[in-house]
């Protein structure tokens, strides 16, 4: 199966540069993060639906290894680049194995000391499914489906625009956040 970029779920922050400073940005981020604690991201990309979806705003708590299980949705920073993914399996002594829920396989594995934050917030028009039994199945179901994949974010897009309509009518302030996409 090939992979596209739209297929991850990157915390790589678009706008004008180049990838250097890019992972200027994502290390400025990481810094933020670890110095204050919480942090607030614009997810871009796909690898996680339907537990987050495109332009979902994700609180991230700074946290180490110790502090998270298998199940929560966890921030890593490799080469440059976050990954917000699932967490499988810690891997002792030192390293542990991510996964997006509609991506096939496990991520490579992970360095305790890649391990940035964790999710505890996330805020967006569909609700999140990120506990339950039915996000996973969903996953699958987008991870191999492609027509299913590209109908949901049709439908969400239509929806989401929606939104942004509605409120802008209304007066309703946008929310602001760091723009940075996430794998």
């Amino acid at each position: 199966m090939q992979f596209l970029e739209k297929d991850l779920l990157t915390l790589a922050i678009p706008g004008p540069g180049s990838a250097e400073w890019n992972q200027e940005r994502i290390a400025l981020a990481a810094e933020v993060l670890r110095d204050s604690g919480s942090l607030r991201l614009r997810v871009r990309g796909e690898s996680m639906l339907p537990a987050l979806w495109p332009g979902d705003l994700a609180e991230i708590q700074s946290c180490t290894v110790q502090q998270v299980s298998p199940g929560e949705i966890v921030l890593a920073l490799r080469e440059g680049r976050f990954f917000l993914h699932r967490l499988l399996a810690l891997r002792p002594p030192n390293g542990f194995l991510l996964r997006g829920d509609s991506m096939p396989g496990a991520d490579p594995e992970f360095s305790d000391y890649e391990l940035v934050g964790k999710l505890v917030r996330r805020q967006g028009n569909i609700r999140s499914l990120a506990a339950s039994r039915w996000s996973r199945a969903i996953g699958y179901l987008f991870c191999y489906c492609g027509p299913a994949r590209r109908a949901a974010l049709k439908l969400y897009s239509q929806r989401e625009r929606r939104s942004r309509a509605y409120q802008a009518a209304n007066g309703a302030p946008e929310v602001g956040a760091a723009d940075i996409g996430t794998s």
